[in-house]
């Protein structure tokens, strides 16, 4: 099998499962009780969020979180499940925490992305380096032939290298002196593993052997694009966090973009905070509501504690046949007393329930109180924000302005660290060229994702593993 036959099985196989998806209904909305902020990196935000039992998603895959309280969507990407919640990666704070919000997947979308580029790489071979690529159809050859072994042998290691090893330590002792010893080289590249968990426990560890090396490691090494953890290795993976590097290197962009940007961050921020006291305010006109039944109901019962008081004071006034009919209803001085006690246990409850009621209001009044100048300010900045086509229009133009400095930060790096899902799908990853592709973890990988990291591959892939990973026969298993 050729690398042309093999990319368009695979570009078969992500279709076929992308049918799978849809038949499936994996793009269905999805209800989530509650989501909390983590951090925020630069201009994107990390969220763990409660799901419902069972629930399954792809890695990496593109998202639309809906918060509700009339807050405007946004997008973002699903990370993985840290503590048996999902972590999602935004690009705008919708709030420290969620509740009953909506998460939208687009599994299909992400399927067809990667489809796509498979189909890219397949028919227009002149817009990628598939050289070394080439190599990797021995290994991935679904109907091996014959001779696979032999195949596989004959390649030259300078092109592709393989480090199988029982645990991690020895492997990751092996890939990283191998990562120190190219980076001095002066080589670009690309390390890939199956999960965010993984990327961000193999960047530690290469930031600790360059820093070991004594070699300017936060310059060189890049973690694409939120880490999930805040260290690994004894290394900050803050330090090492792509948004957080190129906001710091392209601080001083240009007045107009900063002034747009303030805008709209500026929106974002009033957005959740004019929620929180716009359901402050329905909370505040409810308690409100029922101070006044409360209220109401009180007068009534005092009305009749007062009518009965004044009954008894005029009673032995009140003329024969008064009295007769009185004690003919069953109102005569023993009932009034009776009732008159019923009637204060009513009114003592009512006290009680008004007093509660108030407290409340008192509470509720400095939350929901919204200051003097904000509502003014947010109403421009939303009349602003609507001018220019929405959040998601500012986001692209945004994002427009920044692409050139996305693809030059990212070729100014040395080592860039990833999933290959986002490798996959991501466009940045079809222009930015690298010399070596180190996969570890490789027979953890689909096939699929694992061709799509190679299309930018100039000289060398290198495979890593678990050699209990590998089938029974194949190299590296005796």
């Amino acid at each position: 099998m050729k690398l042309y036959d093999l990319l368009n099985l695979a570009t078969i196989q992500l279709n076929s499962e992308r049918e799978v998806a849809m038949s499936r209904g994996l793009d269905a909305p999805l209800e989530i009780a509650q989501a909390r902020h983590l951090r925020t990196v630069g201009s994107l935000h990390l969220y763990s969020c409660d799901v419902p039992p069972g629930s399954t998603f792809l890695p990496d895959i593109p998202v639309t979180l809906l918060p509700g309280n009339d807050m405007e969507p946004t997008e973002g990407y699903l990370l993985g499940w840290q503590n048996g919640s999902l972590i999602l990666q935004t690009f705008d704070h919708v709030g420290q925490t969620l509740n009953r919000c909506t998460l939208i997947p687009d599994t299909s979308g992400f399927l067809e992305t990667g489809a796509t580029r498979l189909a890219d790489m397949a028919s227009k071979p002149d817009s990628f380096t598939l050289g070394p690529a080439e190599r990797l159809v021995p290994w991935l050859d679904p109907e091996p032939p014959s001779n696979q072994e032999a195949a596989r042998d004959s390649i030259p290691t300078t092109v592709l290298t393989t480090i199988w090893g029982d645990t991690r330590q020895t492997r990751w002792t092996k890939l990283t002196t191998l990562i120190v010893d190219q980076v001095r080289k002066n080589k670009r590249i690309l390390l890939v593993a199956p999960d965010h968990h993984t990327v961000d426990q193999l960047t530690g560890a290469v930031a600790h052997a360059l820093k070991m090396a004594a070699l300017p490691y936060r310059s060189l090494l890049c973690r694409y694009e939120m880490p999930l953890v805040k260290d690994a290795g004894g290394m900050l993976l803050q330090d090492f966090g792509f948004e957080a590097q190129m906001s710091h290197f392209f601080a001083k962009a240009n007045a107009k973009k900063v002034s747009l940007r303030k805008k709209y961050d500026r929106f974002r921020e009033l957005t959740p905070i004019l929620a929180y006291k716009r359901d402050k305010q329905k909370d505040l006109n409810e308690v409100k509501l029922l101070e006044w039944r409360l209220l109401t109901q009180l007068s009534d019962w005092q009305g009749k504690v007062k009518n009965i008081d004044k009954t008894l004071r005029d009673y032995e006034a009140l003329p024969i046949w008064t009295r007769m009919s009185m004690q003919v209803a069953g109102k005569n001085i023993e009932t009034l007393a009776e009732y008159r006690e019923i009637y204060q246990g009513k009114i003592l409850g009512l006290m009680k329930e008004v007093e509660v009621a108030q407290k409340r209001i008192k509470e509720l009044i400095p939350e929901a109180t919204v200051p003097k100048n904000l509502r003014p300010e947010y109403d421009e900045l939303k009349e602003e924000i609507k001018r220019l086509g929405g959040t998601k229009k500012i986001r692209e133009m945004l994002a427009a302005g920044e692409g050139t400095n996305r693809q030059a930060f990212a070729q100014n790096k040395r080592i860039i660290t990833c999933t290959p899902g986002r490798i996959l799908t991501d466009p940045l990853f079809r222009k930015v060229p690298f010399d070596l592709l180190v996969i570890d973890d490789a027979p953890r990988i689909p096939a699929p994702l694992l061709l799509g990291a190679t299309g930018t591959i100039r000289e060398r892939i290198i495979l890593s593993g678990d050699t209990s990973d590998l089938l029974p026969g194949e190299p590296g298993t005796t």
